[in-house]
């Protein structure tokens, strides 16, 4: 049974079991019992194969019952599990993807299934497409498109993961192989490291005598195929190793020679248009380029390889942060020594986004300041959200005001951080905000968003935030898009009028920080810049945990060249709170 013998196949196989018991209307409990067994045997040090006949050893993992133990003996002594497959039989494997898709839950994936005989996601396309869906119960035409809107979003980002995604799993990469005998460093690669807001493919750089020392680089090579979450190895060879992890992110750790690590990370980094303009460099300069090292053409010799900073230098460029690398006029700009001073984690003086247990998040006033004082701001600002948002909570005139005094009282109580009364307040359908102005006036900071109609035509949306924007209280417009990343496109709106109107009175554009938002994104970032805009970064941190995002907005923001002039959270707090408040008094503490 040698497919079976590994940890994460049986994890797959009760994975697979839960999706498709979903899909069949089982009951929850058992449902939920086969996803807690799964992660528990996925996240097991010691193979089940050593201990799946000792009754005691299984149900000593927690999460592992008396059922679940009888599953996995039955995995490994009938190679394969009855139920899985009569699943499978059942609904084919097609369906497991169909889960995936925005508006095709479990129960409407059995009506389509019960209706037409139709489980992958090209049927159901084309049953939509041909008004056929509708005929179900609880669907209708406008359903049809929704799940047709789905499916094309679906198709676009398949194989697309959020940046912290990612980074979680560099960092499990890492701090499996950066200890181990032989290695040096382990480094990403690839759109991570320029920080691109999703990734695909994860690239990691392994550096140092393992490359070169047999014993070492089977040892390197055997942790990494060990990965808890593998689904199955596509590559091995002696000094790359391919993985796909269930997620379906695709892993590729390349073993490398500490002599070749500056070419390999500036090759490997990319973009794949900035490697291509750097290589026409080179060649115009008698040099070629690739992951090995920068040679000149007449003789043969290498003349950089250990460092990205000698290969650019012998190009007549200054180094280029990799955040920069698409392209964009990085390279004209670092020829001409005018590469900007880009805008860094540590210049950040406060996150002026966040959310407590008085809405929808899940810490307490004094729980967010004393965290972020913690991680070392200045300031800091609590801005629940207002009565639209009824899910959440949302504050109404008089909840607010007494909010505000609670937050003015733990301001008063708590040492080491500036502390602002804010609010995250609703832009309604025609432009107004969701509060009475006599309220927000009272405020350090009023944070105005979007979070519903966002299916307005151009011109309403427009002149909806143009509206926002011309209320004397609006100190930010909150992630200007409204977009989802991987989930929901934002909505559009005339971006020219917009960012004008906001540089002309003063107001702050976000950007969101939060790795399912990341909005304003880089090239609406740099457009806005363009027009005067300034910008504030947050969290829109609904949990302490929350805060330590703010570096995947930093990334963001650096691609899109900004500086520490053009964040206003870059500034102390008095200062900010005088930007915050476009020219009028602060209001008085009370």
């Amino acid at each position: 049974m040698p497919s079976l013998a590994d940890n994460r196949s049986i994890a797959n196989i009760l994975y697979e079991t839960a999706d498709l018991m979903e899909v069949a209307s089982e009951d929850p409990f058992r449902i939920r019992s086969y996803r807690r067994a799964a992660e528990a045997v996925e996240a097991l040090d010691q193979q089940l194969s050593e201990i799946y006949a000792d009754q005691k050893a299984l149900l000593a993992i927690p999460g592992i019952g008396k059922g679940m133990a009888a599953n996995i003996r039955e995995i490994f002594t009938e190679g394969r599990l009855a139920l899985h497959e009569e699943m499978l039989k059942k609904y084919r494997p097609s369906m497991l993807e169909l889960l995936k898709i925005s508006g095709l839950g479990p129960k409407t994936i059995s009506l389509i299934w019960d209706a037409f005989q139709v489980c992958d996601i090209e049927g159901v396309a084309k049953l939509a497409a041909e008004g056929k869906l509708r005929t179900l119960p609880r669907l209708s035409e406008k359903s049809e498109q929704k799940i047709l809107k789905s499916i094309e979003s679906y198709r676009q980002v398949t194989g697309r993961f959020h940046l912290d995604t990612a980074d979680e799993i560099a960092r499990k990469m890492i701090g499996l192989l950066e200890n181990l005998p032989g290695v040096d460093k382990v480094t990403p690669a690839g759109s991570l490291r320029r920080g691109k807001e999703t990734v695909g493919d994860l690239d990691l750089l392994v550096t140092g005598k393992c490359c070169g020392n047999e014993d070492q680089r089977n040892h390197v090579i055997e942790q990494i195929v060990n990965f808890p979450g593998i689904l199955e190895v596509l590559a091995k060879g002696e000094n790359k190793i391919s993985i796909k992890l269930r997620s379906g992110m695709q892993v590729d750790v390349r073993l490398l020679p500490p002599d070749s690590f500056g070419a390999a990370l500036q090759y490997f980094t990319g973009s794949k248009n900035h490697n291509v303009s750097l290589r026409q460099r080179a060649l115009k300069q008698g040099y070629t380029l690739n992951e090995y090292g920068l040679v000149r053409m007449e003789d043969q010799g290498c003349v950089a390889a250990k460092t990205e900073e000698e290969i650019y230098r012998t190009l007549g460029l200054d180094w280029i942060p990799p955040e920069l690398r698409e392209n964009n006029g990085e390279l004209e700009a670092a020829a001409e020594g005018k590469l900007p001073e880009l805008v860094r984690l540590e210049d950040i003086q406060g996150d002026v986004h966040m959310h407590t247990i008085e809405t929808d998040g899940k810490c307490t006033i004094e729980e967010m300041a004393l965290a972020a004082r913690e991680r070392g701001y200045k300031y800091m600002a609590i801005t629940d959200h207002s009565k639209n948002l009824a899910f959440t909570n949302g504050l109404d005139d008089r909840r607010a005001e007494e909010h505000i005094r609670r937050i003015r009282k733990a301001a008063r109580q708590i040492e080491g951080i500036t502390m602002f009364a804010g609010i995250e307040v609703d832009i309604l359908a025609e432009g107004e905000l969701d509060l009475s102005d006599s309220v927000l006036e009272q405020m350090d900071l009023v944070i105005a968003s979007v979070h519903s109609h966002f299916n307005q035509e151009l011109q309403q949306m427009t002149d909806r935030l143009l509206r926002a924007i011309e209320n004397p209280n609006t100190s930010i417009i909150g992630h200007p898009t409204g977009r989802i990343l991987l989930r929901r496109e934002g909505y559009t709106f005339d971006c020219d009028r917009v960012f004008a109107a906001a540089a002309k009175a003063g107001v702050a554009l976000e950007h969101n920080a939060y790795p399912d938002r990341l909005d304003l994104r880089d090239q609406h970032l740099r457009w806005a810049k363009g027009k005067g805009v300034k910008f504030v970064i947050n969290t829109d941190a609904h949990h302490t945990s929350h805060m330590e995002k703010i570096r995947y907005g930093v990334l963001q923001l650096r691609r899109a060249w900004l500086t520490k002039a053009d964040v206003l959270n870059t500034l102390p707090a008095g200062d900010f709170a005088t930007m915050m408040r476009r020219g009028r008094p602060l209001p008085a503490a009370v």
